[in-house]
């Protein structure tokens, strides 16, 4: 039986119940280790409550259990008899979406969370935005606290209407919606006795069956350059590699393969696996996301921050990068604001020539050119590079079209970005 890995990244407005679902989740899929229950149950029992908190199995952070609310991403693990899970518990004020960007980043399926008395808010339209903004491909809502609303079918179509409106607008195809209620456990693991109106999955019969992963042979190769390995003394005294993780796509040895930005081609001789006993495995091939060490046909110049490329799909090369960007930082992002732009593992001098607009959460509209953007906000730019850079469409490929804009004084990461290609807007009025 296969024996995948699904990561998730669960987003919720304050008081959703968030904490409850993920704990809910550990516990009826029996990831709970005994001395961390009995700690709960202590503390329930501090508290007055008649039975064990589950929020509590989540909210580990002591100012968290003081205030009764998530303030940083937590990362749970747990798994079935068919499945892994690694989950990104991810904060609901809104101060902290750029927690959610963290994440999700890596998310294949965003579990959102809506309070059936409430229906969709703010927070539910902020955290699709960033969803579809990340090119999540699967998104779960979760409407919780039907019971509640007495189990009410209408209200709960009504929010599902809304919720899917909202995906449609950031191009998010694959919406399931389960009515639960994470307190009680109904819909969570097991089927409410509560919803014969529901012929759907449970939230976790849905996890256990979403898709997960991309056929690597399905998209072009893609490998930033991390460490170049020289020659050493002894049997190594010949030996040159370029060491890194492949982001996308296959290798096998005797391809062709493109040296970005330059755009000289090479052939890989040899790909060299290490293991963690000291020891070194030859492939014939590697995969994403395989960490490997490539040898290459010609001595030439490759350095940390290249790219080695499926030369007939080798993306872009360029010294302009448009893009949308969530600021992370309490400083603004301005336009002629002097910066750093990171992509993959290269880093080249930069400025921001342009914030084109703002998206506006409330309309789900882009405003045009704000005069800035602050902590939190959701915004397109336009980044005039001081070197060549190579960088693919997020929207293709998101490990290679991600950037990151740092402070070129201090080193603070200002904005997580996601680069558009060249021709994406062009001759459009945006």
């Amino acid at each position: 039986m296969t024996h995948d890995l699904l990561r998730l990244a669960t987003a919720g407005s304050v008081d959703d119940g968030k904490s409850t679902l993920v704990g809910r989740l550990l516990y009826d899929t029996k990831s709970v280790l005994a001395d961390q229950l009995d700690a709960v149950e202590r503390v329930s029992r501090e508290r007055g409550l008649d039975g064990a908190d589950l929020a509590l199995l989540t909210d580990g952070l002591r100012a968290e259990r003081e205030q009764g609310i998530t303030i940083d991403v937590a990362y749970r693990y747990f798994s079935t008899a068919t499945r892994s899970y690694v989950l990104a518990d991810t904060p609901g004020h809104v101060q902290y979406t750029r927690n959610m960007v963290t994440g999700a980043s890596t998310a294949e399926l965003a579990l959102i969370l809506v309070d059936a008395r409430h229906g969709v808010v703010e927070q539910t339209r902020r955290h699709l935005a960033v969803t579809g903004l990340l090119g999540v491909r699967h998104v779960a809502v979760a409407v919780n606290k039907m019971d509640l609303v007495d189990w009410d079918r209408s209200r709960y179509d009504d929010i599902v209407a809304d919720a899917r409106a909202l995906a449609a607008r950031f191009d998010i195809e694959d919406v399931v919606a389960v009515p639960l209620s994470a307190l009680l456990g109904d819909n969570v693991v097991e089927r409410s006795a509560h919803t014969p109106w529901y012929d759907g999955p449970t939230l976790l019969e849905h996890l256990e069956a979403v898709p997960v992963g991309t056929d690597p042979a399905t998209q072009p190769f893609r490998f930033p350059v991390q460490v170049v390995v020289r020659p050493q003394a002894g049997e190594y005294r010949d030996y040159r590699g370029y060491a890194g993780r492949i982001t996308a796509g296959v290798v096998r040895v005797g391809d062709e393969v493109a040296v970005l930005p330059g755009g000289r081609t090479t052939r890989v001789v040899g790909i060299d696996l290490g293991r963690g006993d000291g020891t070194v495995t030859e492939l014939s091939e590697a995969f994403a996301p395989q960490s490997v060490t490539l040898r290459l046909a010609d001595d030439i110049d490759i350095s940390r921050g290249d790219l080695l490329a499926d030369p007939g799909r080798p993306g872009h090369v360029t010294r302009s990068v448009g893009g949308t960007v969530c600021v992370l930082s309490e400083r603004p992002v301005r336009p002629r604001d002097r910066v750093l732009l990171r992509a993959g593992t290269r880093t080249v001098r930069a400025m921001v020539e342009e914030i084109i607009d703002q998206l506006d959460i409330d309309t789900v509209d882009y405003r045009r050119a704000p005069q800035e953007l602050r902590l939190n906000d959701i915004g397109r730019v336009r980044v005039r590079l001081a070197d060549d850079l190579p960088i693919d469409d997020y929207h293709e490929l998101r490990r290679s079209g991600a950037f990151l804009l740092i402070d070129d004084a201090d080193g603070a990461t200002l904005a997580a970005g996601m680069a558009d290609a060249p021709d994406r807007y062009a001759g459009a009025d945006i």
